[in-house]
């Protein structure tokens, strides 16, 4: 990275993205090659589930209650499972690969694709477990949120002036936690691979080191999310539903597809740089040699995890 860590916590949106734009564009090779090798596949799986979602409502049949039960349904069922295994798969693959790259940046170390893709293995089990933690975490979120709306239907309703106005503020505030826990999220990924907390425990590091860069790092991750969200929108409405054929949607197709993964890939590097932003915001600095026995030892055959005060050198 060009600019010292110190100099970090002064970095906005604009400062982070760009310095996002300058990591990629110096090592172009290393992030072209896990792009085509993870992240390009894991795009094609987002557009190839919008695809038979979208011929599976068309041809679906509902005059019958057994239809729920049938093969075609079976069919669709069995195709999610999948799509959602591989894409988690290939979603905490590219996130330990990015992570790790960007970490071997900003100590000047060696770096090679094959080097990355033989650590991501060792540090995917890592991010599995976070994931899982947040997981449940998040269902536990969504079954309170349930129940809070439960209780405002049978008690306040919809009819009347306050109950609306009780309504709106109940659905703001649950799409405030719902970013929250996702910003959580993000910040957890990072620090799972590195440092030595994974799991439940990292979640609270990670609350605890947002702290101070909330809104910065919400309003970053929502920019990125509507990007997607706008790239999903785009593909079904001129690829999926739209009148257009032959080379044409074709076009629009590959458009979409190449969008898409770079929203992925630079999403990602902001997810890290967010991480040493934070970190320079609550001066905890990153002793760089002890960082780079730390990911040296992944390359290890017995992974041994750091101590997080051997990670970080000093607090000031």
């Amino acid at each position: 990275m060009d600019i010292e860590q110190e100099e970090m916590q002064f970095l906005g949106v604009f400062g982070i993205f760009k310095e996002s734009y300058k990591l990629i564009s110096s090592c172009r090779k290393i992030f072209t090659n896990i792009t085509l090798a993870l992240i390009l596949p894991l795009s094609f799986f987002y557009f190839v589930n919008a695809q038979v979602s979208s011929l599976f409502s068309k041809n679906a049949n509902y005059e019958k209650p057994f239809d729920l039960i049938s093969h075609e349904w079976l069919y669709f069922w069995l195709f999610n499972v999948a799509y959602f295994t591989l894409s988690l798969i290939f979603s905490l693959l590219s996130s330990a690969a990015i992570v790790y790259t960007i970490a071997c940046v900003y100590i000047a170390q060696e770096l090679s694709f094959k080097k990355v893709m033989s650590v991501v293995p060792k540090v995917w089990k890592r991010l599995m477990v976070t994931f899982l933690s947040i997981f449940v975490a998040m269902f536990f979120y969504l079954v309170a949120a349930g129940l809070v709306f439960f209780i405002w239907a049978f008690s306040v309703g919809g009819t009347q002036t306050f109950g609306v106005g009780v309504l709106v503020i109940l659905v703001i505030l649950f799409i405030v936690g719902l970013l929250y826990l996702t910003t959580i999220w993000h910040l957890a990924s990072t620090i799972s691979v590195l440092e030595e907390a994974y799991g439940f425990s990292v979640m609270v590091k990670s609350k605890n080191l947002i702290k101070g860069k909330l809104r910065l790092a919400i309003f970053i991750f929502v920019i990125i999310s509507l990007l997607s969200g706008f790239n999903h929108i785009a593909f079904k409405m001129l690829v999926v539903e739209g009148n257009n054929i032959g080379m044409v949607r074709v076009v629009y197709a590959i458009i979409c597809l190449l969008s898409l993964f770079i929203t992925i890939l630079f999403g990602l590097v902001v997810q890290t740089v967010i991480y040493f932003v934070c970190k320079s915001y609550h001066h905890e600095n990153i002793d760089k040699s002890i960082l780079s026995d730390h990911l040296e030892v992944y390359l290890l055959r017995e992974y041994t995890v750091l101590r997080a005060k051997d990670v970080q050198l000093f607090h000031v």
